[in-house]
């Protein structure tokens, strides 16, 4: 009887245990198919790049259409990619040739993959081309790799590291409005290459000024407007790559952005 006891009170508190253990799912990491309903944004072909993308003609622009990034083979599996690569931007000048999509988005699931080819590679992927969720080799910290940049660091150690593809996937739920005024921030779930990296983060602000974004120019970033973005991709001079990017519109009432491979 003893043994019996101890061997299943053993069993619950492993199932307990697991219940609470976030884990790769089928369709987030590096390769997960596009969800029901969900659109392919990038899928690493010029005819795609020009069908949906545009530059963002920011304060800080200075390329011109159609867009300068480069179409090259995948540099790990078959296909093609697409690289960060305008020339206007050598030396980092971000906001100089950052693409975003035509479409404009409040709610949503994205999956994205991107591959650094060099240490200390440089790129960010823009929410509503406001919010930015860094790609950056090499830093841990709140300005580091998979951060909500200066506000929640990343989990640097699921970063699969340079010259090989990762993967974020996010869910995503827009600031809310009253009669005008901010009444609930905007919130964030993230996977990072499988591995749960936030959980229902909210997000204060815009960084970076005016050249981070549509709302990055108000009141120190903290202006945040009630209208829908773009997802952006940065250019800062540096060689990354991206592919296999979807994008599934929602509709979350709750603030609660926490999904499952069922969402």
């Amino acid at each position: 009887m003893i043994q019996r006891s101890t061997l299943t009170m053993s069993l619950v508190l492993a199932a307990s245990m697991f219940a609470f253990t976030p884990s790769a799912s089928a369709d987030v990491g590096v390769g997960a198919a596009p969800i029901p309903q969900a659109e392919v944004i990038l899928d690493g072909s010029r005819k795609m790049l020009d069908e949906k993308w545009i530059y963002w003609e920011g304060p800080g622009f200075k390329s011109a259409m159609p867009i300068k990034w480069k179409i090259a083979d995948d540099p790990v599996d078959k296909g093609t990619v697409v690289v960060t690569d305008d020339p206007v931007a050598a030396g980092g000048k971000y906001g100089s040739a950052d693409i975003v999509t035509k479409k404009a988005y409040r709610d949503f699931r994205l999956h994205i993959e991107f591959l650094i080819t060099k240490p200390g590679g440089n790129s960010g992927v823009y929410l509503q081309n406001r919010y930015e969720i860094q790609v950056l080799d090499g830093d841990k910290g709140k300005h580091g790799m998979a951060a909500v940049i200066n506000e929640a660091a990343g989990n640097y150690d699921a970063y699969n590291g340079v010259g090989k593809w990762n993967a974020y996937d996010i869910q995503f739920r827009a600031a809310r409005f009253k009669d005008g005024k901010l009444t609930e921030k905007a919130m964030l779930t993230m996977y990072f290459n499988g591995k749960r990296a936030h959980t229902n983060q909210s997000i204060s602000q815009v960084w970076g000024g005016p050249n981070s974004g549509i709302d990055g120019g108000n009141d120190g970033g903290k202006g945040i407007t009630d209208v829908p973005g773009g997802l952006k991709l940065q250019c800062e001079g540096h060689d990354v790559r991206y592919r296999n990017a979807w994008i599934k519109e929602l509709d979350l009432k709750e603030p609660n952005t926490v999904f499952t491979e069922k969402e």
